[in-house]
Formats: structure tokens, C-alpha cells, sequence
């Protein structure tokens, strides 16, 4: 089968052809991809803007005898089309980008005679599914679709993205020949610096990068990537950050950790499949701590949530207009701090704000949602009672709540969580599965600050259990309990170190367990106070 190779180097207004002039063994990106793609015959064809900013670009190409084609700057679907023209319809047609060198031309041949053995439209590589990290994809159609795409939308998205209207009606077929290979989690593309100095080492001391086979870069990469620690990405776990601006927990004693442990931390998670960040305008310097973390990149791959102001100092008899500044300046103060232009998520960090001020703190909130400034909504709340009427209103698409092996309040709410995602998105996450790290410990002076009346009777039950379902491990116990409810989709947790961050993230790795293995762990469960169960009425430290 003959295709065309359009290696894409440049989306919209983006900065991928300064990153393409990056050398890697030798050669610019840009031209390592293009080698590395094309080395088993087929037509590579660099697709880039008309911009004078891409005149360097295209002179290295040149230089280097590389082809290349020049189109639209906004409208990467024109130029794909304008690049095929004179090709016919049935044409096949592979898309790359030009920052993912690891791509060869076997791994392309190899999708090339699946797409046409199996007849379909649309055939792609990539993400976890596919068992390789990201940045060894493609994707293959051909001429025809991408032209009747070109006539039919006029969304950006699909204009940007190039294939999206052809997978929307033609189909989403994967290539999963090397879905044993399990390196979902890996990096191989050219996003950040930390990006390229691992691809840089990849390809290190190789005679002839343009040569070397997929599978041994990929051997290469599994030993320059010492900050992936799990079999598989920790897709459920939420990394709390609340260590990071506070002297948090009741079982802290190393207190707030030091810049480059929090960016550690961080950068470990990300690396590792976390998928969102927990901070709050609350947590003391937490926002500012996780913006300077994120920087140089890393916050392109993960979401951030965060929380709004608690408003204490806004008057309780403020007008409604007032109260709007209150709540509009608290959201512009997270995206100073984080160094974002826009929120993800932004939770309600008190429930009652739903309603406080006729109303108008939510409308606030609302109207900055229409204006793009905040992603999604939710609510933080602390009890069942606020879970339900939080679940009331339809805006609010993440709910976190306190949830642990000993917390049998939540029985009631979990069949309405399960009716209103019949019907809408919901997130769901759970905060305090180690009950602010009490679970973890037997201390009485501890128990005690925590009001609870049968800490024997309960230590007792929870060292029965884990030594039945976690190895003696209490903190998998609880982790493991939280990560196998059905409809939760995250955990929050806190750690204080990086060894309690790989601890836990290899913990939310493990198998899920059954309802019926569930229901054998709470046999027996004993009843604490509910005054035990809320962190907020415990006795402090010097009371």
C-alpha cells in the first residue's frame, strides 16, 4: 500500500516550530521525525504555515532534503487538504506531528496493512489504550474524508484537529498490537524541557537516530524515565495539596514541605497518570506553591482544581452586588496564583454559597463560566444533607465529599449519585480516606482530640482487617476501600514526602475490589460518634 506521510509541525498559532528546530542525535525534530517515519519508502511531506516565522523551518528542511508544504496558519485541515491536492480520494493518508520522533516506518507499516485487512475509514494509535507512551501515534485515512470534512464543518475544533468530523461519522477504530508493552504512562513527545533532556538522552550515543527500531527506544526510554514508578497510570488518584500551604493533618509532624519537595511531588504525580490537583484559595500559600510547580509545562498535562475563597471576610449582610466582587476577586486571585488564565474546575468550598447573598455568589460563578474564565463547577460539601441539594442544580458537574470505611453516612446518598450520572456528567471525589491520617495511627492522645469514644474497639477492627485485605498495610486498606466504590471516581490525598506519594501511587494500582469483597470488610464495622467523623469538631492540639 502506497501513502503519503503529512507530518504536521505546526497547529494554529502554536510555537511547535521553535520546538522542532530542537536537535535531537544530530537532527532537528522536525527532520528526525520525518527520517524516522519515512524509512521504509513512503512520501513524508512536512505541512506548515505560510508565516514568515516558519521561514527558518522550512529552510532547515530543505537543507536537510526534506519536503515540505506551506498552507493556512489557522486552518490545519485546509492545509492537509490543500497538501493532498491531485491525490485521488482513496489515497491513503497517515498524520503525525512533528515533536514525536519515536514513530518508525515498521511501527507505520504495521498500521497501514491493519487499516486495510480490516477495511475501515479511520484507524489510530495512541493513549493508554494502546500500550504505548504518549507520543508514539498516527493516525491513517484518507484523501476523500479529509476533503469532506474540509466542505462540511466550520468548528474550530475540527479544523485545528484535522480528523475529528472524520472520526464522528466514520468510526474510532485502534491499533493495538503493542498493548502488552503497558507504557501508557511514559513520555516520549516534546512538550516541556524535561520532555526533550529525556528524549535527548533516548537517543544518546545512537550512530544513526533516524534508524534505530521502536522497540529498542522504547527499552531506552523505560531506563531514562526514573520518575514512572507504576505498572499503569494512577488515573484515580487526585494529589490534595493542602501539606503545601498548611501544617496540615492531625498525624503531621514534618509540617509544610520545601519548594523542590512540593514540585517533586508534583511533577512525580503528573508522570505517573494523575489526572487532577486539589488546592484552594483556603490552603494557606498552596495556590502559589502549585503554580510555580506547574511551570515550564507541566500544567498542559493535568487539571487543576481548586476552590472558592470561604468568603469570611465578605459581610454577611453585604448586597448582592458586593458579594459578586467578593466571589469574582477570589477567582481571579487563584489564577494570579497558579499562574493560569483560566480555572479547570472551581468548587464551592462551603455549600451554603449556593444560595448566601439571594443567590448571587453562584451567579457569579456562573457568569464567569460563560465568559470561559472557569471550566466546570462543583461543590465541596461536608455532609449527605449538602450532597443532595448541591445535586440539585444542574451546573455542578464535581461533587467531593468526606468518605472513609468507618463513614456510614453516605449509604443514603450513593442510589441518588447513581440516578442523577444517568442523566448528566458528575464527578465524584472523595477526600479523607485516611480520615486526616487517624486511621493510620493507634496513638490515644490522638483518638482522643478526635472524640472518639471506642478507639479500642476500632483499632481492633481496622488491624483485623487490614491484616486480612492489605497486608498489614493500613493505608492500602483505606485506599483500596475508597478506590473500589463504583461511584467514586478519584481519592484525594495528601502526602508530605515523595516516598508516601510512590507508596500511595503503586496502592491506587491495585486490583479494585468486588462488592462482595466490600461487603465482607465492613462485616463487624463498629459505629464511632459522628463527631468523629468530622475533622472540624475535633479538639485541637493545645485545647
Amino acid at each position: 500500500m502506497t501513502a503519503t506521510l503529512l507530518l504536521q509541525a505546526r497547529t494554529s498559532s502554536s510555537r511547535l516550530p521553535a520546538k522542532v528546530l530542537l536537535p535531537v542525535g544530530g537532527m532537528p525534530l522536525a527532520v528526525l521525525a520525518a527520517r524516522r517515519a519515512g524509512n521504509t519508502g513512503h512520501r513524508v511531506l512536512v505541512v506548515t504555515s505560510r508565516e514568515t516565522s516558519d521561514d527558518v523551518l522550512c529552510g532547515v528542511l530543505e537543507d536537510w532534503g526534506t519536503d515540505c508544504f506551506r498552507g493556512d496558519l489557522e486552518n490545519t485541515l485546509k492545509r492537509f487538504v490543500d497538501a493532498l491536492q491531485g491525490v485521488p480520494d482513496e489515497h491513503v493518508v497517515v498524520r503525525l506531528t512533528g515533536d514525536n520522533v519515536f514513530p518508525d516506518g515498521r511501527f507505520i507499516d504495521e498500521m497501514l496493512e491493519d487499516f486495510e485487512r480490516r477495511d475501515v475509514a479511520y484507524l489510530c494509535c495512541g493513549g493508554e489504550a494502546s500500550g504505548l507512551p504518549y507520543g508514539v501515534s498516527a493516525e491513517i485515512t484518507r484523501a476523500g474524508l479529509l476533503r469532506e470534512a474540509h466542505r462540511n464543518t466550520d468548528s474550530a475544533a475540527d479544523r485545528e484537529h484535522v480528523t475529528p468530523w472524520v472520526i464522528r461519522h466514520y468510526g474510532r477504530n485502534t491499533f493495538d498490537r503493542y498493548q502488552a508493552r503497558g507504557m501508557g504512562q511514559y513520555r516520549c513527545t516534546v512538550d516541556t524541557l524535561d520532555d526533550y533532556l529525556r528524549v535527548s538522552r533516548v537517543f544518546a550515543g545512537i550512530e544513526d537516530p533516524a534508524d534505530v527500531p521502536l522497540n529498542e527506544l522504547l527499552d531506552r526510554l523505560k531506563r531514562y524515565s526514573g520518575d514512572v514508578v507504576t505498572p499503569e497510570p494512577a488515573r484515580r488518584l487526585v494529589l490534595g495539596t493542602a501539606q503545601f500551604g498548611l501544617d496540615y493533618g492531625i498525624a503531621n509532624r514534618v509540617g509544610r514541605p520545601g519548594r523542590d519537595v512540593v514540585d517533586s511531588l508534583v511533577r512525580t504525580a503528573i508522570s505517573n497518570g494523575v489526572q487532577y490537583l486539589d488546592t484552594a484559595r483556603a490552603y494557606g500559600n498552596s495556590e502559589r506553591a502549585l503554580g510555580k510547580a506547574l511551570a515550564g509545562g507541566w500544567g498542559s498535562r493535568v487539571k487543576v482544581i481548586t476552590k472558592l475563597s470561604p468568603l469570611d471576610d465578605c459581610p454577611a449582610d453585604a448586597s448582592r452586588e458586593v458579594a459578586r466582587v467578593f466571589a469574582e476577586r477570589s477567582v481571579y486571585q487563584s489564577c494570579h496564583a497558579l499562574g493560569l488564565s483560566s480555572l479547570d474546575v472551581l468548587m464551592l468550598h462551603r455549600a451554603s454559597h449556593l444560595t448566601a447573598h439571594g443567590g448571587e455568589v453562584w451567579d457569579a460563578l456562573l457568569g464567569l463560566q460563560q465568559q470561559g474564565v472557569i471550566g466546570e463547577l462543583g461543590v465541596s460539601v461536608q455532609s449527605p444533607q449538602e450532597a443532595l441539594a448541591a445535586l440539585d442544580h444542574e451546573e455542578v458537574t464535581f461533587i467531593q465529599l468526606p468518605f472513609n470505611l468507618l463513614d456510614y453516612r453516605w449509604d443514603e446518598v450513593v442510589p441518588r449519585i447513581v440516578e442523577v450520572r444517568r442523566h448528566r456528567a458528575l464527578v465524584v471525589h472523595a477526600r479523607s480516606a485516611l480520615l486526616q491520617g487517624l486511621l493510620t495511627t493507634e496513638a490515644e492522645a490522638l483518638w482522643r482530640r478526635a472524640r472518639c469514644a471506642n478507639a479500642s474497639e476500632v483499632n481492633a477492627w481496622l488491624r483485623t482487617r487490614t491484616d486480612e485485605y492489605a497486608r498489614g498495610d493500613k493505608v492500602e486498606l483505606c485506599l483500596r476501600f475508597a478506590l473500589s466504590q463504583p461511584w467514586i471516581d478519584g481519592v484525594v490525598v495528601g502526602v508530605d514526602t515523595r516516598q508516601q506519594l510512590v507508596d500511595n501511587l503503586v496502592r491506587a494500582g491495585a486490583r479494585r475490589w468486588s462488592e462482595k469483597e466490600l461487603a465482607s470488610i465492613m462485616r463487624d464495622r463498629p459505629t464511632v460518634p459522628l463527631d468523629t467523623l468530622d475533622p472540624a469538631t475535633w479538639e485541637k492540639a493545645n485545647d
